[in-house]
C-alpha cells in the first residue's frame, strides 16, 4: 500500500475542502492518506482580523516526516501567481532532506486556488514543480483523461498541472462539484503511480 500525504495551506477553507477530496481519491484508489497542514505565520489577531478560518482540525506536519510518504500531494492559494508564502516557507526548510536524497523516487504533486478565473492558478503548480524536481521527485498533475476541465459550459478550475478552485474576491464561491470531482481524480491518480513506484 502506497502511502501518500496530502499537505495544504488554507487561509479560507477552500484549500482545506479541496484537499480532503484529494484524499478521498486517493483512498479510493487503495492508499493510506494521512492529511496534514503547514503552520501560519501570520499573527493570531492579523488573521482574526482578516477572517482567515482558524477552526481546521488537520494535525501540522513536519519537516522530517516527509520522507515517510511515497507521495505528496501538495495544495496551497495563489499570491501573486505563485504559492502562498506559508507553504513556501515549509519547504523552504527540507535542506536536509535535499542534501541525504531523502525525497528522491517520490511522487510530487501540486493544486491550488486564486480568487479569479485568471489569478495565476498555472503559474502557481508550474512554480512549484522545480521544488519537487529539485528533491527527484516524479511529478505528476491532472491528466486530460479527467475529461471535467475540458469544455466551457461553465467557469471552473483544473489544468493539466493540478486540480483547482476559483474562490471570488470575497471568497463566498466555494469548490464545485467539477473541481471537487478534479481533486478526486489527481488524488487518485498520484495514489496509483505511488503504489507502481513502491511495487
Amino acid at each position: 500500500m502506497a502511502r501518500v500525504l496530502v499537505l495544504y495551506y488554507s487561509a479560507y477553507g477552500h484549500i482545506e475542502t479541496m484537499a480532503n477530496a484529494v484524499a478521498e481519491g486517493a483512498k479510493s484508489a487503495g492508499a493510506g492518506v494521512v492529511v496534514k497542514r503547514v503552520p501560519e505565520l501570520v499573527p493570531e489577531e492579523v488573521a482574526k482580523a482578516s477572517h482567515f478560518k482558524l477552526d481546521q482540525q488537520a494535525p501540522i506536519a513536519t519537516i522530517d516526516e516527509l520522507e515517510e510518504y511515497d507521495a505528496i500531494i501538495v495544495g496551497a492559494g495563489t499570491r501573486f501567481g505563485t504559492v502562498a508564502s506559508q507553504m513556501r516557507n515549509f519547504w523552504d526548510q527540507t535542506g536536509g532532506l535535499w542534501f541525504n536524497g531523502k525525497l528522491v523516487g517520490k511522487v510530487g504533486s501540486v493544486f491550488t486556488s486564486s480568487a479569479t478565473q485568471h489569478g495565476g492558478q498555472e503559474s502557481t503548480l508550474l512554480s512549484f514543480i522545480p521544488t519537487f524536481l529539485h528533491h527527484g521527485m516524479v511529478v505528476a498533475g491532472l491528466p486530460y483523461a479527467f475529461q471535467g476541465q475540458m469544455g466551457v459550459d461553465e467557469v471552473k478550475g483544473g489544468s493539466p498541472y493540478g486540480a483547482s478552485t476559483i474562490t471570488d474576491g470575497d471568497g463566498s464561491r466555494q469548490p464545485s462539484a467539477v473541481e471537487l470531482d478534479a481533486a478526486r481524480f489527481q488524488g487518485a491518480h498520484v495514489a496509483k503511480l505511488a503504489a507502481k513506484l513502491v511495487g
